[in-house]
């Protein structure tokens, strides 16, 4: 298996401090009638840092169960403790997940070694296809191609990196490094079409939550080499694609724009917290600038 097409990093609706497993199934029918690759739940959008372990694992079972094999699921099992994400890529293969999302580790800084001896071991726990994640903004160092092309070498179920770092040069040096067929997705919405334009060949979309037939248009637009047509979703929609990330910090501003539709609330889990009333402004005035409200 190899990754490409249109990924939605799934947010997780919250509602009285538990998990809102109503709007969760409506969330992801909403992107299989899109018809999106797949969904990525519990990644960073998800608000995975403030799931415990037994959260995390449920919100995997019922991504699972809802898409009930009408598009993959590549769980967000990554962790800055190469046990824990073993642990959580282990429940996830046993669950069912189609495919597994390792982030770069975060806050212990380890070097290109340790990242290499962390994904290999990761890999050697579990037959489910693996992409990488580097989010140097996140985690304070990226994956280095070179990393990346010793892990596809030696570990024959890692086969795609998310790219987040926002940098269309990186995509020049993973293709450069990676070999043909290692998928390289866009991890960043506002960078879909440069990103192909360099060699990508998928997109992990925040956007999606919001609009996903338009992300799965310009993905396809992408992929089929229509370039003008892609050209013209991406000046269209870049206005919301950078609204959605930089109003506040990801995952704040899509809830809230999927909660202003009515599809959840806007309730979000300490250190994170909803916009405020500038901010809430600025984002209602955007969605009504695409009649999304």
């Amino acid at each position: 298996m190899s990754f490409s097409g249109t990924y939605t990093a799934l947010i997780t609706p919250f509602r009285d401090g538990g998990i809102d497993v109503p709007a969760f199934q409506a969330l992801i029918e909403r992107q299989i009638a899109a018809k999106v690759t797949g969904i990525v739940p519990v990644g960073t959008t998800g608000e995975s840092p403030t799931l415990d372990t037994e959260e995390h694992i449920e919100v995997i079972r019922l991504a699972v169960e809802f898409a009930a094999g009408r598009c993959e699921v590549v769980a967000g099992t990554g962790a800055n403790a190469t046990a824990e994400a073993i642990e959580l890529t282990e429940a996830a293969e046993k669950l069912g997940a189609t495919g597994t999302l390792q982030v770069c580790p975060y806050y212990n800084k380890p070097s290109q070694e340790g990242l290499y001896q962390h994904f290999r071991a990761i890999a050697e726990s579990t037959e489910l296809p693996i992409m990488l994640y580097s989010v140097p903004g996140r985690s304070s160092i990226e994956i280095a191609p070179e990393t990346a092309a010793r892990l596809a070498a030696d570990c024959p179920t890692v086969v795609a990196i998310k790219e987040a770092g926002g940098s269309v040069d990186r995509v020049n040096q993973l293709v450069q490094a990676l070999p043909e067929g290692f998928g390289i997705l866009s991890g960043d919405d506002p960078l879909t079409l440069p990103f192909f334009a360099a060699g990508a060949n998928g997109l992990v979309s925040v956007a999606a939550n919001l609009v996903p037939e338009v992300i799965v248009s310009l993905v396809n637009a992408c992929l089929a080499g229509n370039f003008s047509e892609a050209l013209a979703l991406q000046k269209k929609y870049y206005p919301l694609m950078r609204g959605l990330m930089s109003i506040d910090v990801n995952p704040v501003p899509i809830k809230s724009a999927v909660a202003l539709q009515g599809h959840c609330s806007d309730e979000f889990r300490l250190p994170l917290v909803g916009l405020n009333s500038s901010g809430t402004e600025q984002l209602t005035a955007l969605l009504k600038s695409y009649n999304l409200l």
